[in-house]
């Protein structure tokens, strides 16, 4: 490794090239996904550079002084098995040292290192792609009584509050400034489920996002009371976005694949969910659309 690598806080001007590199990795980086990562903890992503010139990066993101999350972590091909990823994970895990649990999606091939620096496996998450022009749920699926006594709200008719007590106890930890800009960012359409009293049954937000060629949709998060409300919100979502769409799903949720697969989507990819520290106690049991990989 030469000494002229050197690690320092991720600029806006960077933004526009670790787009490029999350795309060329298959990451399906979505429109304006790097600057609400970095809003969420202005000190937790890094480019590492080599005589000024960035080769690397990572994110190690505190959520809260009980939760942080790793992401983001990539080495260009070419500078790649010169330890400069060791040296970007270092920093990442340094800055998340105290807190009591850290989380990660760990690629299948890179378990047994994460294992190493005392992170332990969780669960299976699956990635899920249709083409929305062949997923015509509202045709496929009786939804009309899925939702009766509720209101189907979009974007600012969403009261911000609502959202987030729904959210903070079905995620591993509160997000208030993260979903905030997640629900709030204006590209794509976010939807959720509001009943007479003001409560919360399920929201999900659809945003453009990148791919290694083209362009399509992610789905994310994904959150409801049921199954059958899960495919209320996504049959929504996905209308009048035709293309390519795609879903992260968490494994400890065990309606979220049969629900896919019947509504046609195919699993393209697996990750592991690692956590260092203690495992969150919270059920994942109404969460059927992870926000992103690179931040959980």
């Amino acid at each position: 490794m030469t000494f002229n690598f050197h690690i320092r806080p991720l600029k806006d001007s960077d933004i526009p090239l670790i787009t490029k590199w999350s795309r060329k990795e298959g990451f399906a980086p979505g429109a304006g996904d790097l600057g609400i990562y970095r809003h969420t903890d202005q000190q937790g992503l890094w480019v590492g550079s080599i005589n000024k010139k960035p080769i690397g990066c990572i994110a190690g993101v505190k959520y809260n002084q009980s939760y942080g999350f790793i992401g983001l972590f990539l080495v260009v091909k070419e500078h790649r098995g010169n330890g400069y990823g060791v040296e970007l994970w270092k920093h990442a895990i340094n800055h998340l040292i105290d807190l009591p649990c850290i989380g990660l999606e760990a690629a299948l091939d890179r378990v047994e290192d994460y294992s190493g620096w005392g992170f332990v496996p969780s669960s299976q998450t699956t990635r899920w792609q249709s083409l929305s022009d062949d997923c015509n749920l509202d045709q496929q699926f009786d939804l009309d009584k899925s939702y009766e006594g509720l209101q189907i709200l979009q974007d600012d008719q969403i009261p911000s509050n609502v959202v987030q007590a729904y959210d903070e106890t079905r995620e591993p930890s509160p997000r208030p400034h993260f979903l905030s800009d997640w629900l709030h960012h204006p590209a794509g359409k976010v939807l959720a489920l509001v009943d007479g009293n003001g409560s919360c049954h399920g929201f999900g937000r659809i945003r453009p996002c990148l791919l290694r060629k083209g362009e399509g949709w992610r789905v994310g998060p994904l959150l409801a009371d049921s199954s059958e409300l899960a495919l209320l919100l996504l049959s929504k979502l996905v209308k009048k976005h035709p293309g390519v769409v795609i879903l992260d799903s968490p494994g400890l949720n065990p309606q979220a694949s049969p629900l896919f697969e019947a509504c046609g989507f195919k699993a393209t990819s697996q990750t592991l969910r690692m956590y260092r520290g203690y495992q969150p106690p919270i059920s994942m049991s109404n969460v059927y659309g992870l926000a992103c990989l690179e931040l959980g």
